[in-house]
């Protein structure tokens, strides 16, 4: 599935990652397979994020470039450390897990930088996860219900509060299935 010069990025990736939504909803792969199947993805297209966002596909699009290689690195970082081997490797690929999330957020804040601050919803969601609880926030945007963003920034939190557009409510995830399966 080699990217091929005249397609459309976004069609394609996100065709692909919707692909893979659609089996984990049916139960056909699990959270890890879905993570696993999404860096293949990227990896197979041999795409990187943009460096310019400029519209809020971009945006987006490197929402979920960084989102699912934080994912990924995280669940290899996790299989080095149950094993206690190469500790060193799992502590650096846990690094790179927290520069992809922070590239993530960048790419959450300019999404919603380019809508303004208008039509976008932030809001604790309800979670089974005792470290998750009051820590882990949906972003919504009422013009794409499709895109469903979260994060657990402080420093992006803190400037949701400063634009008026976080909500104090507990409300439970639109994807809720999926941010309460563990992986």
């Amino acid at each position: 599935m080699k990217y091929t010069h005249g397609e459309n990025i976004f069609d394609k990736f996100f065709n692909e990652r919707e692909a893979l939504i659609e089996q984990f909803k049916k139960g056909d792969i699990s959270k890890k397979e879905y993570i696993e199947e999404g860096y293949f993805t990227i990896k197979e297209m041999d795409i990187k994020p943009f460096k310019i966002i400029d519209n809020f596909d971009k945006a987006i699009f490197n929402y979920q470039y960084y989102n699912t290689m934080a994912k990924f690195f995280y669940l290899k970082a996790n299989e080095i450390k149950k094993y206690g081997k190469h500790i060193e490797k799992s502590k650096e690929l846990l690094q790179k897990v927290d520069e992809y999330y922070y590239k993530k957020d960048r790419a959450t804040l300019k999404a919603v930088e380019i809508k303004e601050f208008y039509g976008v919803e932030v809001y604790y969601i309800q979670v089974k996860s005792e470290y998750l609880k009051r820590k882990l926030y949906e972003v919504i945007f009422d013009d794409h219900p499709g895109v469903i963003l979260h994060s657990t920034s402080e420093w992006l939190l803190k400037r949701f509060k400063e634009e008026n557009i976080f909500d104090e409510k507990l409300k439970k995830s639109l994807i809720s299935n999926y941010v309460n399966q563990k992986y």
